[in-house]
């Protein structure tokens, strides 16, 4: 029993150890990591600092990048002139003009293929390419692809839109075609449902069989969690598909956002303002709004009611003020993350004071704003 209870503590520390979540921040002059509670994770030290990744964070002394993991120790010194992300123990870095690999102890890895370029790493897969031609490598340096398409694209669903000649299809992460490349054009496979274009008709690829979706010109890939998706018809409104192709909400918008929580931003045309709508395609929240975007899980709407961000609940009642900006990643780092909502009970704002972090009641994570601040991120 002994052993099975420190089993269950040592996986219940780990995935904590997992969830940790810290955000670049820069208070003054100094960059430096924050906690979700807005206690330090690292105290401001670095002029330049990017988001922790793989356990380490690329960090600038005011001349080079070098890398500090969790416990703020330099791991590799300060010795780029630019670098990226680790990803499955490696990063690509540049000196004297030249891009290559380096582990985590900051030793180059020359045992990688042959490429023209040096792709970084994403979930343990890069690209690389010889000519025109670009194929995939895992983090072992072996070739899961061989450089014969034309185009290959992130991993999205577990496979991986390539391009062959002027066709696309997908393969899985071991180089399997999954699909022939045979369509102008496919979306990202979610529960066994694809968007595809053929012969100049867009539907859906279902279990393998193409399936044309009446009156569509355009339609977006699904998520796994959504049993909708949304499409445009021949007269360019905007409506909602399932994943059998079946019209669901009627192409009555002219703009639409994605569903979450049951609502979905959206746009009749008529007043160039923003609502949001149910599953049935009714209105829930009058179109009121200059900008909307989707509910966060923590249910909550970012909305430009004049001219700044604030945040309604699912009954549109203005719960945080509209007083703040919400979009873009700051100038001093390099890794951007453009979600504007809550996420685990904080969202990052913009005032006339800085950038800060909210809570779902508008308060202020530890009453500081910062010259610069990141959204969070997990260590590892």
């Amino acid at each position: 029993m002994k052993t099975i209870f420190a089993l269950v503590f040592v996986i219940f520390l780990s995935q904590t150890i997992f969830s940790q979540r810290v955000a670049s921040v820069r208070p003054s002059d100094k960059f430096g990591y924050i906690n979700e509670d807005g206690s330090w994770f690292i105290e401001p030290s670095f002029e330049k600092a990017g988001n922790f990744s793989n356990g380490v964070a690329a960090v600038f002394n005011g001349d080079k990048w070098g890398f500090v993991d969790a416990k703020n120790t330099i791991i590799i010194d300060y010795q780029f002139d630019k670098v990226k992300a680790f990803d499955s123990g490696i990063a690509v870095v540049a000196k004297d003009k030249r891009w290559f690999y380096i582990d985590k102890s900051g030793n180059e890895i020359t045992s990688m293929p042959s490429s023209d370029k040096v792709y970084d790493f994403k979930k343990g897969f890069a690209f690389i390419k010889r000519g025109e031609k670009v194929g995939v490598i895992n983090s072992k340096g072996e070739i899961i692809v061989e450089p014969e398409y034309k185009k290959i694209f992130p991993i999205t669903g577990g496979y991986v839109k390539v391009q062959k000649g002027e066709f696309y299809g997908l393969i899985d992460k071991t180089g399997k075609i999954i699909i022939e490349p045979l369509y102008q054009d496919i979306g990202k496979y979610s529960k066994g449902v694809i968007k595809v274009k053929k012969d100049n008709k867009v539907g859906l690829l279902i279990n393998g069989e193409f399936s044309p979706v009446d009156d569509a010109i355009k339609i977006w890939d699904f998520d796994d969690s959504q049993n909708l998706t949304y499409a445009q018809s021949t007269d360019k409104k905007i409506g909602f598909i399932d994943r059998t192709g079946q019209w669901i909400i009627k192409p009555n918008f002219k703009k639409v956002r994605k569903f979450n929580n049951g609502l979905a931003p959206a746009i009749s045309g008529k007043r160039k303002l923003w609502g949001y709508i149910n599953e049935t395609g009714n209105w829930v929240i009058e179109e009121q709004y200059k900008d909307a975007e989707i509910f966060s899980d923590d249910g909550l709407a970012p909305v430009i009611v004049k001219k700044y961000w604030g945040f309604i609940n699912s009954k549109g009642e203005l719960v945080i003020k509209d007083e703040y900006g919400i979009s873009g990643a700051n100038a001093f780092t390099f890794w951007k993350d453009e979600d504007k909502g809550f996420k685990r009970g904080l969202v990052r704002v913009k005032s006339k004071k800085g950038w800060g972090f909210l809570n779902a009641k508008g308060e202020l994570l530890n009453s500081q704003w910062f010259k610069n601040a990141e959204e969070f991120v997990e260590i590892n």
